[in-house]
């Protein structure tokens, strides 16, 4: 799941501190063994998403939080997650925060919005300075938490495992997130 030498590419940026608890999760599942699982997730799981994907590859993941002026009833929406992992032979060697490709041409992070045009520029850099894009996955804070965080209805026999690539689908199909890459068609 980690590659040996894992590389954290801008770990300075503000957007890493969302990302870090995730890469320690990531390191606890890779360390315990199919046994362990974190909220929903095994290694056994997330090692069969791998395999399916392209040698050289890049996972993205934005999240937008939906912010409210109590003023002015506006409301913004902030990235708070925004993050490129780079896959080599299934493995994630590398990961950055969208900071990173502004040098391939990304306007600054506090800009980008939720909307298409910013998730092909999104996907456009990935592509550039990093590897082929294979799964890009754009949600709100609230369906993020629900989908990472969730758990099977404890019956004492599954430890909480429940299908995180059905229920993603499931909220895809909702309209809670946008799924899109070059690996869409081949899971459907």
């Amino acid at each position: 799941m980690l590659a040996e030498e894992l590389v954290v590419i801008d770990g300075d940026s503000p957007l890493w501190s969302a990302a870090r608890p995730f890469l320690d999760a990531a390191l606890r599942l890779e360390q315990n063994g199919n046994d362990y699982a974190w909220h929903g997730w095994n290694k056994q799981q997330i090692d069969v998403f791998l395999r399916a994907l392209p040698s050289h590859c890049t996972l993205v993941v934005g999240v937008w939080e939906i912010l409210a002026d109590v003023d002015t009833t506006v409301e913004q929406e902030l990235l708070s997650l925004g993050v490129v992992c780079e896959l080599v032979n299934r493995e994630v060697c590398s990961i950055r925060t969208f900071d990173a490709l502004t040098s391939s041409g990304l306007k600054p992070t506090k800009e980008l919005e939720p909307g298409f045009e910013d998730a092909l520029e999104i996907m456009r850099a990935a592509r550039t300075q990093v590897a082929p894009v294979a799964w890009v996955l754009f949600t709100d804070k609230m369906t993020w938490n629900e989908w990472v965080f969730a758990v099977a209805e404890d019956d004492g026999m599954d430890n909480g495992m429940i299908d995180k690539g059905e229920l993603l689908a499931t909220f895809a199909r909702q309209g809670r997130c946008v799924l899109m890459g070059s690996q869409t068609a081949h899971h459907h």
